[in-house]
């Protein structure tokens, strides 16, 4: 055990660095087969109603178990039918989203989930993020493709938006920035102009020192100079001109950083992004403008509209793409608050230039028999059809050329999930 003293007696209290984003590591790596590619995870955090995104508009049951929450046949972006030819809407909201699926650009995966479903929000985001049902404490699936990898590696090879890293990016052999503001990542000095130009300096040249006889010392010389080399990369983001407006929210920025260090070329592979909300128990409504359904999707539907046009109009679309999950789906019946409880199965999307869009599984029938087999507990919840560790596969075997067995443990590939 290295105690304070030692620590100190090193070395390491001879400087003092102050940077606004967590110190990480640089044992991240780039994509063999796939190096000009990126993957943006977006987390809809709390639970998405996918059927209230996905719309059965023909589905008679839908509007008997959904009395108010129902919505209208009329007012749902038509389409078309899945393989079961069960007809299907968006969100009345989605507009943007639509024309994306109208491009071939949007997938839709339906029933999505695995077997007996968490409906605890804390251990069903573990189980996503593990791609392991029977062990929610491991490493991540994207924390486990990345180490994977082989050098040279790269500090800023994954890039989370958020402050703490999600569970999905750990991985014990590697590290992942967390830089939730471009701005506020910086080297910290209490002076300014030619004062704070040598600090910098003095402190790298300081951290360019590795003993590799006290390898705690080397530890951190390593991070500290891996943290250096990114500032002016990450600096550079954020001159970034979108040649869209984004929404002036959390999401809309987020997505803005994103578009702008893959312009600017940072190196990073992988970026995670997540917009919550998504726990409508109570006061769901999902058809006026004021209700809480309707201002998710609009937040949704905007920033991911604005990202998909900048990226095509800086010519980056068909190296990006981007991944929805959300931990698990809501009940089919509405509750007694006019809100849906946490069920199991739902919808994820993938957007981007090289997928291949459309409807993808089938949608359920919501008819409350005991002998439905697309339903589960009791008819309550909707049963999953596609293991979302084949959607995780497609990826990983498909768009960044790794090999989905090793990484998620098993071999989890099916056909037909062939939206990229």
């Amino acid at each position: 055990m290295m105690n304070r003293r030692a620590f100190l007696k090193d070395g390491v209290a001879a400087f003092t660095i102050s940077f606004a984003a967590p110190a990480f590591l640089s044992d991240l790596a780039r994509a063999q087969g796939a190096s000009s590619r990126n993957l943006v995870v977006l987390d809809l955090t709390g639970g998405n109603d996918g059927l209230s995104m996905l719309v059965p508009y023909t589905d008679t049951a839908y509007y008997s178990r959904r009395p108010t929450l129902a919505i209208p046949a009329g007012a749902v972006l038509q389409v078309g039918s899945d393989s079961s030819g069960k007809a299907l809407g968006l969100h009345p909201k989605l507009t943007g989203l639509k024309d994306i699926f109208n491009q071939g650009r949007l997938a839709l995966i339906q029933r999505v989930g695995y077997e007996n479903s968490s409906r605890s929000h804390f251990f069903g985001a573990d189980i996503w993020s593990t791609a392991n049902p029977s062990n929610s404490a491991g490493n991540g699936w994207v924390g486990r493709y990345l180490a994977t990898l082989p050098p040279p590696l790269d500090p800023l090879a994954a890039w989370n938006t958020t402050g703490d890293t999600p569970h999905a990016l750990l991985s014990s052999a590697v590290s992942v920035a967390s830089i939730p503001s471009v701005s506020g990542y910086a080297f910290n000095s209490p002076n300014s102009g030619s004062e704070a130009t040598l600090e910098r300096a003095a402190a790298t040249s300081i951290a360019s020192h590795v003993p590799v006889d006290k390898p705690h010392v080397a530890f951190v010389s390593t991070s500290v100079q891996a943290a250096m080399a990114t500032l002016d990369r990450v600096a550079a983001v954020g001159s970034y001109k979108p040649s869209v407006a984004y929404p002036a929210n959390g999401f809309g920025q987020a997505l803005q950083a994103i578009a702008g260090a893959m312009a600017k070329a940072t190196g990073t592979r992988v970026f995670w992004v997540q917009t919550g909300g998504y726990d409508t128990h109570a006061s769901q409504d999902t058809n006026t403008d004021t209700g809480a359904y309707v201002k998710l999707m609009v937040t949704l539907n905007d920033g991911l509209t604005a990202f998909y046009n900048d990226l095509n109009n800086q010519g980056l679309l068909n190296q990006s793409l981007l991944l929805s999950f959300s931990e698990f789906g809501r009940r089919i019946s509405e509750n007694g608050s006019r809100g849906t409880d946490h069920g199991s199965a739902s919808v994820m999307m993938a957007m981007g230039g090289s997928v291949h869009g459309g409807l993808f599984g089938s949608a359920p029938s919501l008819a409350a028999d005991p002998q439905n087999p697309s339903l589960e507990n009791n008819t309550q919840d909707v049963k999953f059809e596609n293991d979302f560790r084949s959607v995780y596969a497609r990826v990983i075997d498909n768009w960044l050329g790794g090999d989905s067995v090793a990484v998620l443990g098993g071999n989890f590939r099916k056909s037909g999930l062939d939206f990229v």
